[in-house]
């Protein structure tokens, strides 16, 4: 039986010391919050709940292998899962609107071609699968085996170049994607807002970006009664039944090393917790930027982190008034001149309101981080683009709480949001590999392999799991 401690709580983090604990280690949680959950948060204020990080789940059948592989009890009898149907309501800069079924593909091609005009479905569909090919070259080694030592293969673009004429057109961005193949400005925005969602600036993101739709209309959106954070509760709750200890209030501030290997860790009041292995679900970044990881004694070989530079902006919208019966669950509000979409989340879940005639509504955009923002500013065009998404949403506002980056630095030590692995762009935005240049320590969560978003951070415990667990055997999940 090892000793393992574990910086962090978050949902990564939490999934490797389940997995861990079950194996036979032992396994403490020093986090420097005072709660769980990392950037799967709540606000709460007056009878009304929001959640202040991710609104949806995609790819839950990573968690529910998470709750098969540490207990009895499987996932849905810890949360109540369900599909958004429609997945998404799109409002277009023109005022064109459309709403997307939950993954069906043709269901999808059919609306397209209702609102945008014959041809916009099929355009789509021809994208879908070309995107599909950049999926199936990348799944194991993006998502289910552990990063290779030699992440060369990784740099070269895998969205195929569409014919034009005899010759194939190359292809560098997202962007370009949408411009080259789509043909049409507002499928060229729908586009895009999936990559703005992790964080993704579709004119400089590679064209393997495309998998992330492909992802979602196929896989399908899920909703977990009671917010996503009731999925951070029930993960936290499998942690505690497999006797994983947690630490709240306890900042790491170094990572110690012995003999070449991470030995421990040093907390903030100076105490020292000897280790056989330290998973590290911290922000990647900030653990280079606090030198909590001493880099110079890992022979100067610097592991590399994914940076994007954005972040994301969270307005809390509490509401007089009841929902209307045809309120979809998530409208994007799209925006001229390529900038960011507005995300507007309304959940139909009495938990999230005092009582039915009120609603919690959560409204989201990414936006560069940095100095000099104006952010209540900023918050104001959020609720102005929300109200095409909300009927009287002015005159049926109590209260706005806004969450913008630097809140989300102070909780997670960073204000960016990591995005998933892609391919291409040389390698850039990949990740921190799971398995560090010092011998005994790992990342886990979203600033490790396969990155960020809540199905990539639960694989990425998985994959620290196994790596500690069966060592240079371990291939990858399957």
């Amino acid at each position: 039986m090892a000793r393992i401690v574990v910086i962090g709580a978050g949902l990564g983090a939490m999934a490797a010391a389940a997995r861990l604990a079950v194996a036979g280690h032992r396994v403490t949680v020093y986090e420097r919050g005072a709660t769980y959950g990392g950037a799967v948060g709540r606000f709460a204020r007056d009878g009304f709940a929001f959640d202040t990080g991710p609104g949806l789940l995609h790819l839950p059948a990573v968690y529910r292998d998470l709750f098969v592989k540490t207990g009895k009890e499987p996932l849905e009898e810890c949360v109540a899962l369900t599909q958004v149907d429609p997945a998404g309501r799109h409002v277009f800069a023109d005022g064109t609107r459309v709403d997307l079924p939950n993954a069906s593909r043709a269901g999808t091609v059919a609306a397209l071609d209702a609102a945008l005009g014959a041809g916009a479905g099929e355009r789509w569909g021809d994208f879908l699968t070309r995107a599909r090919e950049a999926w199936d070259r990348t799944r194991r080694p993006l998502l289910e085996e552990p990063q290779p030592a030699d992440p060369a293969p990784l740099a070269r673009e895998p969205y195929p170049a569409p014919r034009a004429g005899l010759l194939r057109r190359p292809t560098t961005t997202l962007a370009q994607v949408g411009a080259r193949e789509l043909r049409d400005p507002r499928l060229a925005a729908l586009l895009d807002a999936y990559a703005w969602s992790y964080g993704f600036d579709p004119a400089t993101v590679p064209a393997s970006a495309a998998v992330l739709p492909y992802m979602e209309q196929t896989f399908g959106s899920w909703y977990v009664a009671g917010g996503l954070r009731a999925l951070a509760d029930a993960v936290y709750e499998r942690c505690r039944k497999r006797r994983v200890e947690f630490v709240f209030d306890a900042p790491v501030v170094d990572v110690l090393e012995e003999d070449g290997r991470a030995a421990g860790v040093r907390l903030a009041g100076g105490e020292e917790v000897a280790a056989d292995h330290v998973v590290s679900g911290a922000p990647v970044p900030a653990l280079h930027r606090e030198h909590v990881v001493a880099w110079e004694r890992i022979d100067g070989d610097v592991p590399r982190f994914q940076t994007l530079g954005t972040g994301r902006v969270t307005v809390c919208l509490a509401l007089r008034g009841a929902r209307e019966a045809d309120a979809v669950h998530r409208t994007v509000v799209h925006a001229e001149g390529g900038r960011p979409p507005v995300t507007v989340l309304r959940p139909d879940d009495p938990a999230l309101r005092p009582d039915a005639d009120h609603e919690s509504v959560t409204v989201t955009a990414a936006v560069r981080t940095g100095p000099g923002q104006d952010w209540e500013s900023f918050a104001g065009r959020m609720v102005e683009a929300a109200g095409r998404a909300v009927p009287d949403l002015r005159e049926r506002l109590l209260w706005r709480h806004v969450r913008t980056p630097e809140d989300v630095r102070r909780d997670t030590g960073s204000a960016e949001v990591p995005g998933p692995a892609l391919a291409g762009a040389g390698g850039r935005l990949l990740p921190a590999a799971n398995r560090t240049p010092l011998p005994g320590l790992h990342f886990a969560g979203g600033w490790s392999h396969p990155g960020g978003g809540l199905a990539h951070a639960g694989m990425s415990g998985a994959l620290v799991a196994g790596l500690i667990v069966e060592g240079t055997d371990f291939r990858g999940s399957r």
